[in-house]
Order: C-alpha cells, then sequence, then structure tokens
C-alpha cells in the first residue's frame, strides 16, 4: 500500500509516517519512481507506535524497543536491557495512570461541590 493509504488507515499522518522511516521505525520499499510502498503488517506496527506516544513514550526509546516487539512471543528473548526498558516504561505508564485518577478524583469533589452549592435567589 502507499503511504497514503497507510495514513489513512492508521490515522497518522504522512509526515508521521515519513518521520517513523527516518528515525528506523518503519520501513518500506521503494518504486522504481520512488514512491514507498507499505505491507500490510505495516498497519499494526504504525498503531502501535502511535499507541507508544500516546502514553509519552519518546521516538527514541520505541525505536529501540521496537526491533524486540515483532512478535508477542518474542519478549521472552528480549536482551535483558531491552527488558528493564520495557519495565521501566510499564512503571511510568502506572504511576501515570495513578496521577490521572488521583487528578479525576479531585476534580469530581470540584464538580459535586459546585453543584451542591446553595444559589443564591434571582430577583
Amino acid at each position: 500500500m502507499r503511504i497514503g493509504d497507510l495514513a489513512q488507515r492508521t490515522g497518522a499522518s504522512v509526515r508521521s509516517l515519513r518521520y517513523y522511516e527516518e528515525q528506523g521505525m518503519l520501513s518500506s520499499r521503494r518504486s522504481a519512481s520512488g514512491q514507498r510502498h507499505y505491507g500490510e503488517d505495516a498497519v499494526c506496527r504504525v498503531l502501535l507506535i502511535r499507541q507508544f506516544f500516546a502514553v509519552g513514550m519518546t521516538g527514541k526509546v520505541i525505536a529501540a524497543l521496537l526491533p524486540h516487539l515483532k512478535d508477542p512471543g518474542e519478549g521472552k528473548r528480549c536482551p535483558p536491557e531491552v527488558l528493564r526498558q520495557l519495565t521501566a516504561e510499564r512503571d511510568r505508564i502506572d504511576a501515570q495512570s495513578d496521577e490521572l485518577t488521583r487528578t479525576r478524583q479531585t476534580l469530581d469533589a470540584l464538580i459535586k461541590t459546585a453543584q451542591e452549592a446553595p444559589r443564591s435567589p434571582r430577583f
């Protein structure tokens, strides 16, 4: 599939797809005229890259991890440093999730207080 098709199927911009390729996170083959062509597996890869970016992972970290994540079963054979990075990212996401939960609870309390506040009569 061409880059525009991949962009449409994944919600990523063409510019983002080019960036992913420049950073070694995505690969394509080129036609004789220089157009990028991607296999079906690129859809899942781009969705994973976008998911990782959405939780705050950096491009450098994503690029380092992706070669070890081709097949879910391969996680068992990750080098120790990759396993440490995966664990650190998971722990960071857990902490971020906990902070979001606390923030939501604060907002819920503020909303409840605002809704229960007596209203002054209108004349």
